[in-house]
């Protein structure tokens, strides 16, 4: 499947709401680089910063799938050296904003904490993202998307009853907790800043990014809606009507139809005993119904469940694999998957009206020269000699 966007060098002029927006991103992995992604692919022109003795993409992603780099110039840095350092405080000096991951006090170590950034550019937008924040007991330790869900409550929360927790991939804690609230961060600063002409810091950590995103879960609780023990509540599979269901096939269907005008659709089509739909709420029928609910989608494949509730508001959808979501009808109409550079993936989000949006492509050979890329921030030919000699150039 392929889509509209096409692929756009870091150096060309770009298009999209966040264009003439200069952006540093100082490499690390996970959330930080797919919020320089999407940045980039709102317009914004990207500089990552990697360090001068890593010759391989992050991962060892082959160059046409690490989304780590697309969309980006890239110049290799020694912040040890004196000469590196100072460099980077000159860019900063012409930059918007200043995404990093690091651990608490790292760059304040090399000499780039946002103290000394705000004397070269007080209009900087700082943004730092961390696991735990940038204090507390935990703020110096490691940790991954699990780690952050333990911490917040989440993992405990998710998976059936009577089963261990189940780790959501990493898309709550690093990319919804991490990524997406560092992007939101960022984006209320500057608009700030277009009133104040002041930048700031924006603290965002993925501890308490991923316990933002269960505020109502957390709101359900205090008013006596929901249970601390997983798999007994609406939304975690203890519902019967809010869960999934092996089919005939051995592969599987979602249910979700939590309002009783959708219920009584997918009870009518099952079909459902009738004293199920009147009681859909009473938990004391719920095991009769989940028995009822399994016994008849053992009848069918996924597929013919999927057809027969395919032009209902029942809420009954087919669980795709990765691979198969790329190839539905819906996902194909709306070119909600891309191929560029011999990597399909999901299109550029949210979308906008007003023109289209780039798709991040492989760095150009402009983007990857330090020449080049420091001509653009107004650096002459003698100092970038200089910097190579001084060996802060990777």
């Amino acid at each position: 499947m392929t889509g509209s966007p096409t692929g756009a060098s870091a150096s060309a002029e770009k298009t999209g709401p966040l264009a003439g927006l200069k952006v540093i991103e100082m490499a690390g992995l996970g959330p930080v680089p797919l919020a320089a992604l999407m940045l980039s692919e709102m317009g914004a022109e990207v500089l990552r910063i990697e360090r001068a003795d890593t010759g391989q993409p992050l991962l060892n992603l082959p160059e046409e799938y690490d989304l780590d780099r697309q969309g980006r110039s890239i110049l290799k840095l020694d912040l040890k050296r004196p000469a590196g350092a100072e460099l980077l405080l000159r860019l900063a000096a012409r930059a918007d904003l200043l995404v990093e991951g690091f651990r608490p006090g790292v760059m304040e170590r090399l000499g780039l904490g946002p103290d000394v950034l705000f004397q070269r550019n007080p209009a900087l937008i700082y943004g730092r993202l961390t696991g735990f924040g940038q204090d507390g007991p935990l703020s110096g330790r490691a940790g991954h998307d699990i780690t952050y869900l333990a911490y917040a409550g989440l993992l405990h929360a998710i998976g059936r009853k009577d089963a261990p927790p189940v780790p959501p991939l990493n898309l709550v804690a690093d990319q919804g907790g991490g990524a997406m609230m560092l992007i939101g961060g960022v984006l209320a600063a500057l608009f700030q800043r277009s009133r104040t002409g002041k930048g700031q810091v924006v603290d965002a950590s993925m501890i308490e990014g991923a316990s933002m995103l269960a505020a109502p879960i957390h709101a359900y609780m205090a008013a006596g809606l929901w249970s601390d023990r997983r798999g007994e509540n609406l939304l975690d599979s203890g519902a019967p009507f809010y869960d999934t269901y092996e089919t005939a096939d051995a592969r599987h269907i979602a249910i979700g139809c939590l309002e009783p005008r959708f219920f009584a659709e997918f009870a009518r089509l099952l079909p459902l005993a009738g004293h199920f739909v009147g009681g859909q709420y009473d938990k004391l029928l719920w095991p009769a119904m989940r028995a009822a609910i399994a016994g008849r989608v053992k009848e069918k494949t996924r597929d013919e469940w999927a057809e027969l509730f395919a032009a209902t508001d029942a809420c009954v959808a087919p669980v795709l694999s990765l691979v198969e979501a790329r190839n539905h009808p819906h996902n194909r109409a709306r070119q909600s998957f891309v191929r560029s550079d011999g990597l399909e993936r999901p299109a550029p989000t949210p979308r906008f009206s007003q023109g289209p949006q780039p798709l991040a492509a492989m760095p150009a050979a402009a983007d990857r020269q330090p020449a080049g890329i420091l001509t653009r921030f107004g650096l002459g030919q003698e100092e970038i000699e200089a910097l190579a000699k001084a060996g802060a150039l990777g």
